[in-house]
Order: C-alpha cells, then structure tokens, then sequence
C-alpha cells in the first residue's frame, strides 16, 4: 500500500526551496492542479520546473509563474501565458526551449536510465550549440542529455492503494514518462479503488513508480474558449 494523503498540503510538505520537478500535462489537459494550488499555498521557491509548457496566467502551473516561485523553466514552449511572456523577455526567469519530442524522450530516457540519446532535431540550430554533434548515415545528430527530477507530480483519472495508475485518453500526454522519471512520484487521481480493481491490461503507470497518491477533483478549465 501506497501512502494516501489527506491534503494536497500533506501530500507536498517534501517539496524544498530549490527542488527540481516534473509537472504533467499537455496546456491544462491532465495538471496536478491540486497539487499545484498547495505549491502555491506553501510558498515553496527557486523551483526548477520541467513540463511541456507552463499553464495559463490564472491557471496551473502559471499561478506558480505569478507568485515568482519558479527559477527555471524547462518546457518546449512559452504557449497562452503573457505573464511567462513577460519573465522571458524581461529577464526573471531562466528559460530552457527543447523541441517538444526531444523533451519528451530526454524524459523518457531519464526514467529508462539512459544517461543520453543522439536526435536529429535541432542540428544547424541554436539548440545545438555546446553540444556535441555526430554524423551517422551521413546524417547529422545532436547529443541531448536524459532528464530526471527530485519530484514527479501527476495526474491520473484512476489509482488503486498500491499506487497503479490509469489515465483517461489524452491526459495521458508527459504523465507516464515523468512518474518514471522522478525519484518521488506524487500522484492525483479522481478516484482511488481497491487494490484489485482495475485491470492489469490497462495500467499505464505501474506502482512501482509511484510513491504516494492523494484523491482530488478537478474543475478542467479550458484554456481558450471560443464562442460565437
């Protein structure tokens, strides 16, 4: 059995100044948003944060962008945030853009302990420079390094007590990857059932990568609402 925590509050309380974490999700499909908020309530700093992108300015991981709690982002884009616009081109915050699928596999990787991978991506680019470059086939590659973080905070749509978990479609998206990739894996579910219950076929995230769970709801804004 895994630890099942009472508060987002309780389920965060290890989380440092300086900590390096990985943050699901894909805009605001499939966020920790709980375990976001209680990032926020307690005031944590100097955080290294590594998601695909960093929410919107009054949403997920942008709330975090506002309180000034973020010192690095790494991500692959700036995305529907004007407040994380605004850190980048003023110079607050540090800024790390990887092509979407290299930061995916540096993630990947990380959790597979491999230390690093040649791509193709980014070669004859500014995200290769310092980097070593190798010809295979008489084809360019850029050495990228694997990624790992002290935290791993996910969001599934269902866990059992031993902290297998499921994700519902698309919320999938850098969920997986990151559980595996963190040394604590934190994980949110909607809903939490007896160990038993969910069919092993279907488990995305096996438990062994999970360390603790916490049962939270979620409002599931959209992020850009379009109407006539």
């Amino acid at each position: 059995m895994k630890p099942i925590y009472n508060t987002a509050a309780e389920a965060v309380a290890d989380i440092r100044d300086g900590s390096t974490l990985m943050v699901g999700g894909f805009g605001l499909v499939g966020i920790p948003e709980q375990l976001i908020l209680a990032l926020v309530d307690s005031g944590v700093k100097d955080l290294t944060v590594i998601s695909n992108n960093c929410g919107v300015d009054d949403w997920g991981l942008g709330l975090l962008l506002k309180n000034k709690q973020i010192k690095k982002m790494i991500g692959s884009y700036v995305g529907e945030n004007k407040e994380f616009e605004r850190q980048v081109l003023s110079g607050e915050i540090e800024v790390e853009l990887t092509p979407q699928g290299t930061l995916a596999e540096k993630i990947r990787a990380g959790g597979a302990g491999i230390p690093a991978f040649f791509t193709p991506a980014g070669v004859g680019t500014p995200i290769a420079e310092g980097k070593e470059v190798r010809t295979f086939d008489g084809k360019e590659y850029v050495l990228e390094e694997a990624l790992k973080a002290d935290f791993a905070l996910v969001r599934a749509a269902k866990a059992d007590r031993l902290g297998n978990l499921v994700y519902n479609k698309t919320a999938q998206n850098f969920n997986p990857m990151m559980a595996a990739a963190g040394k604590v894996t934190i994980a949110e579910a909607e809903e939490i059932v007896e160990t038993g219950d969910l069919d092993p076929a279907c488990v995305h995230t096996p438990s062994i990568y999970v360390q603790g769970l916490i049962q939270a709801e979620q409002e599931k804004r959209i992020e850009r609402l379009t109407t006539r």
